[in-house]
């Protein structure tokens, strides 16, 4: 079952692991060895989770990067589908 308007992946990555550890943003991107720019869009929720940042963040805080990737697909997924406009397909099926 899908989650309800799930929160972007930075919002839980800034909210669950980086406040209550107390660590700045400059401080986990270099810990991440990332830019402190590429961090702040991913916690701001303007870039997402990529493959290569959930493995990095698997490490880091001793997750599994699938539970990085599985929360950007269900934040995706889930904003697709509020879009107004309808996504018109053809059903295919066999004759």
């Amino acid at each position: 079952m899908r989650m309800y308007n799930p929160p972007h992946p930075g919002e839980v990555l800034r909210e669950l692991c980086l406040k209550p550890l107390g660590i700045s943003v400059t401080d986990a991107a270099k810990a991440l060895g990332i830019a402190r720019k590429t961090l702040s869009a991913i916690l701001n929720g303007h870039s997402g989770i990529s493959p290569e940042m959930a493995i990095r963040l698997g490490k880091a805080f001793e997750t599994t990067p699938e539970s990085w990737l599985n929360q950007q697909v269900q934040y995706d997924l889930w904003e697709a589908e509020q879009r107004p406009t309808k996504i018109h397909v053809k059903k295919m099926v066999a004759a």
